[in-house]
């Protein structure tokens, strides 16, 4: 029976699908057998950032309505072995997704797959519902800012009230914080909200952060997913996040201003 995770925030731009695409494809790397579905119906952009653009014929709207079956829908990653995606339609709208056609798929995915990541639109509107609804763990995406973190806050408080586990009286989703766009710099600066205000609001347990890093947009932009780049520090902490999503005790790195080298204080060598 596989583990059903969420990848989701209140607010649009924080980098839930950047998330999405590296968890499921760290899953993939250690062995399991993952499938990330994208939510977000109408916009479809975890396809461009897994670079399969192009290979999309049927989508998760499709299997739904039963016009297609999971075999003619589900993409196989070129690179990754154990890799799957669902994509979302481009020309549908979310009220087009209903609960007992989420739960069809996902039930029959849970069949062959160990982890099946949903991908989650911003908001708390219908897509972003059917995407937490059937959810074992939640990763709560979110930025160092105020607003961002205060539409997390309400992310939560939907987890705890609003899925089948809340529903049926079962133990709670499983909560992990993953913090984005981090810069110590900034924090230094009081111009960014530091990893400890955060947690302090949130209180949940945090599963990583990810430093602001030129390398995430390069990836997108190339259909990678980041995690794949193992010279980017957020590759590097996409990975780590991944170790610990599977119980690994790692300690969280990129949280300090990193100390220039001499070489690097005179000019000779550039990061």
């Amino acid at each position: 029976m596989a583990k059903i995770i969420v990848v989701t925030s209140g607010k649009g731009g924080v980098g839930k699908t950047t998330t999405s695409a590296a968890i499921g494809t760290g899953l993939a790397l250690r062995g399991y057998k993952t499938v990330v579905i994208d939510f977000d119906v109408g916009l479809r952009n975890l396809d461009l950032i897994m670079g399969c653009e192009r290979r999309v014929v049927y989508d998760f709207i499709n299997v739904i309505r039963n016009e297609s079956n999971l075999n003619q829908s589900l993409i196989k990653d070129k690179r990754v072995e154990n890799l799957y995606i669902l994509p979302a339609s481009q020309t549908q709208d979310k009220d087009t997704l209903d609960i007992d056609g989420v739960e069809r798929v996902i039930n029959e995915l849970s069949e062959s797959f160990d982890y099946i990541i949903c991908d989650s639109p911003a908001g708390i509107e219908k897509g972003a519902f059917m995407a937490m609804y059937f959810a074992d763990e939640a990763i709560v995406v979110t930025n160092p800012e105020v607003s961002s973190v205060r539409d997390s806050d309400r992310i939560l408080g939907l987890l705890a009230s609003k899925t089948a586990r809340a529903v049926n009286s079962r133990e709670p989703v499983k909560e992990h914080l993953l913090l984005t766009r981090y810069e110590p710099v900034r924090v230094e600066k009081g111009q960014m909200l530091s990893v400890e205000d955060v947690t302090d609001i949130l209180a949940i347990p945090l599963l990583g952060v990810v430093p602001e890093s030129p390398t995430v947009l390069n990836a997108s932009n190339a259909g990678n997913p980041v995690i794949l780049d193992p010279d980017s520090k957020a590759g590097q902490a996409y990975d780590d996040a991944v170790g610990r999503l599977l119980g690994e005790d790692l300690i969280h790195r990129f949280l300090e201003i990193e100390k220039k080298g001499f070489f690097q204080k005179i000019g000779l060598f550039r990061s």
